[in-house]
C-alpha cells in the first residue's frame, strides 16, 4: 500500500457543524480548531467556473434560487451562502475553487476535493476540477485527493491530471470495487461508514487501497474504524473530536 500523507481526521465540508458548509469561513474554522485536512465539494457554473457547493440547487445553503448549472459565475456574486448558519456569517459568498485552493496551500491545509457534478456535466466537471486542482497545488509536497460518487467524473479527472491521487466514493457496497479501483488507478475507497466491517476494511487494505469513511460524528465509532485500519474519516463534529483527543491521535 502506498504511503498515506493525509491525517486521520478531515473537517467535513470545511467547518462541519461550526460554520456554513463549503465556504472560506468553514476552512478558517477548521484551521482554527487545529485540523490539518478539509473536505469540500466542487461543481461548475454555467460558464465553467469551479465553485464550492454541495447541492445541485441553491436554496438549502444560500439565499439564491434555482439550479447551479444555470448560473454564470457573475450571477453568484451577490448570493449569501452564510446567513442560514448564523448572522455572524452573513455575507459569506459562494467561493471560487481558486480562492479555497489558495487558502489551503497558504495555510498548509491538506484537502480532499469532492467532484460534485450537476446532472449531465460529469465529464466536464471531472476534467476542469482536476485541471484546476493540479494548477493550484502545483509544486506542493502533498497534492489534493480527488474523490467522487460519479465514476464518469473520476475517469475524466484521471485523464486530465493522472498524477493526482483519486478515491472512489460509494454509498452502497459494490462487489466489483477492486476492478473499479484498478481501472481508475485509485489510491482509496471512500465509504459510508455504515457499510464498513472489519472484514471489508481488511479486504480493501489487502488489495493495496486505503479506506476512508464518511460521515463519522461519534468518537467511539471513529476509534473503532481507526482500529480496523481505516486511514481517514470525515467529521462534522470538529469540536468533539478535538476535545476528546481523536484529533491528536494522528
Amino acid at each position: 500500500m502506498n504511503d498515506w500523507p493525509y491525517p486521520f481526521l478531515f473537517a467535513h465540508r470545511g467547518g462541519g457543524r461550526l460554520a456554513p458548509e463549503n465556504t472560506l469561513a468553514g476552512m478558517m474554522k477548521a484551521a482554527e480548531y487545529g485540523y490539518g485536512a478539509v473536505e469540500f465539494d466542487v461543481k461548475l457554473t454555467a460558464d465553467n467556473v469551479c465553485v464550492l457547493l454541495h447541492d445541485d440547487t441553491l436554496e438549502r445553503t444560500t439565499d439564491g434560487h434555482g439550479p447551479m448549472a444555470s448560473k454564470r459565475f457573475a450571477q453568484l456574486q451577490d448570493i449569501d451562502a452564510g446567513r442560514w448558519k448564523g448572522e455572524e456569517f452573513a455575507g459569506e459568498p459562494i467561493p471560487a475553487f481558486s480562492d479555497v485552493g489558495l487558502y489551503c496551500v497558504r495555510n498548509q491545509l491538506l484537502a480532499n476535493v469532492e467532484i460534485k457534478p450537476c446532472p449531465g456535466r460529469e465529464v466536464d466537471t471531472g476534467k476542469l476540477v482536476a485541471r484546476d486542482a493540479a494548477l493550484f497545488w502545483q509544486g506542493e509536497a502533498v497534492p489534493p485527493l480527488l474523490s467522487s460518487f460519479s465514476y464518469e467524473a473520476l475517469q475524466a479527472a484521471v485523464t486530465a491530471a493522472p498524477w493526482l491521487p483519486v478515491g472512489w466514493l460509494i454509498d452502497h457496497w459494490h462487489e466489483d470495487w477492486q476492478a473499479r479501483l484498478q481501472t481508475l488507478e485509485a489510491v482509496s475507497l471512500h465509504c459510508n461508514h455504515k457499510l464498513l466491517t472489519a472484514a471489508r476494511v481488511d479486504a480493501v487494505r489487502e488489495a493495496g487501497y486505503h479506506v476512508l469513511a464518511y460521515t463519522v460524528n461519534d468518537v467511539a465509532r471513529a476509534r473503532e474504524l481507526k482500529g480496523w485500519g481505516v486511514s481517514g474519516v470525515f467529521t462534522d463534529e470538529l469540536g468533539v473530536m478535538r476535545d476528546e483527543g481523536v484529533l491528536g491521535e494522528g
